[in-house]
């Protein structure tokens, strides 16, 4: 990752960094960032979030406006909803998809209008594993069963996510091989789409959690038992969506990096796991999520509460990474990148209720650097 706000200078102090601030009077948030080859204008992401407004899972034209609405209003990184790659990987019927070449080119009009924007594109891809074949949240998000529409989930093993829901199958090598082969594909169509970041969904209790966790996995084969064994699946489908991926595009992944259960995956693991995917270097950000994967999940959940995940995740392992949960106040994400807790900061539930939070955000903040669409400009008045 290269800041182009700072300098590689590990000494830069004093007097040094003072030049540095008064090159830069901008708030941190506001701030351009690197990953590889693409440059976002700020440090703000558009958190993924899935709309289920797809049907056999083609984007249409709310997700044109919702994902378009963001760009006008100023996120640097505009990434869609979970995209996911086959039609059984879905968590609802009416999700997105990128398992042919139709879905590919209504993404790819989005994604023109995206950086038209001056926002980067990004996908997240994944797999809802025994979290899959489920109604709408306004529908009850309960198991949806094949009279209705469902279908039959895969998981790493044979272990339901609660007690009232069906049992998945567990894969086999064959299984998880065509799940690793859908993965690649799905990546290649987001290169060809011409999305610049693609980030792999590893958390919330979908299928590659599901392999890392040991509430979730109770293989007995390569892919289970030890740490090294379940953190498996989730290496190779890094480097199976690399296959794809241009070596020049950043590569993020989202991961739970605790599941607040006892006897479950850890901070102290996912440090660990982290390490270890430095050491790779074939992984620029870590988005830094937790739980999803066990109903018995006590989440303390307040304003900022998992910015201390990516805060230890950056510290400890090196990669950057981005703060997501409640985080809604621009103090709060400015202070955020400022004192070095996260690279990005992700917002959700603040960009949906206000597509325009990043310009608003850089009133605010005093930030000189940020220019409102011309169509715009004359409300301009935050």
């Amino acid at each position: 990752m290269t800041d182009s706000s700072t300098s590689t200078d590990s000494r830069v102090t004093g007097e040094n960094a003072r030049r540095i601030l008064r090159r830069d009077p901008n708030p941190h948030l506001f701030r351009p960032i690197s990953f590889r080859s693409v440059t976002a204008r700020n440090r703000i992401m558009l958190s993924p979030m899935c709309q289920y407004s797809a049907q056999d899972g083609m984007p249409n034209d709310w997700h044109f406006t919702h994902l378009g609405a963001r760009a006008t209003g100023g996120v640097g990184i505009v990434c869609t909803e979970a995209v996911h790659v086959s039609p059984h990987a879905r968590i609802t019927p009416h999700d997105l998809g990128l398992w042919n070449d139709a879905q590919r080119d209504a993404l790819a009009r989005i994604v023109r209008f995206v950086s038209a924007q001056g926002a980067v594109p990004a996908i997240q891809l994944g797999h809802a594993g025994r979290k899959a074949s489920v109604g709408r949240p306004w529908e009850g998000s309960i198991p949806v069963p094949a009279s209705d529409g469902g279908w039959n989930t895969v998981a790493p093993s044979a272990l339901p996510y609660a007690d009232t829901w069906p049992t998945p199958a567990a894969l086999d090598r064959d299984g998880i091989q065509a799940e690793l082969d859908a993965l690649a594909q799905a990546t290649r169509r987001a290169r060809e789409a011409g999305f610049q970041i693609v980030e792999l969904h590893a958390a919330h209790g979908y299928l590659i959690h599901q392999f890392y966790s040991p509430l979730s996995n109770a293989r007995t084969d390569d892919y289970g038992g030890s740490f090294d064994n379940r953190i498996r699946f989730l290496i190779d489908s890094l480097e199976a969506m690399r296959s794809e991926w241009p070596a020049d595009l950043p590569l993020f992944v989202r991961l739970s990096v605790t599941d607040w259960v006892t006897g479950g995956w850890t901070v102290d693991d996912s440090v660990a796991l982290c390490q270890i995917l430095k050491a790779r270097g074939d992984v620029d950000l870590i988005d830094c999520s937790s739980g999803g994967n066990d109903p018995r999940q006590q989440i303390p959940i307040h304003a900022g509460y998992q910015v201390p995940l990516a805060r230890r995740i950056r510290a400890e392992t090196g990669l950057p990474t981005g703060a997501v949960g409640l985080i809604n106040a621009p103090d709060l994400a400015e202070s955020i990148v400022a004192n070095g807790d996260a690279d990005l900061v992700l917002l959700g539930r603040g960009l949906l209720a206000d597509p325009h939070w990043p310009l608003k955000a850089a009133n605010a903040l005093k930030a000189q650097n940020v220019t409102w669409p011309v169509q715009y400009e004359r409300s301009n008045i935050f």
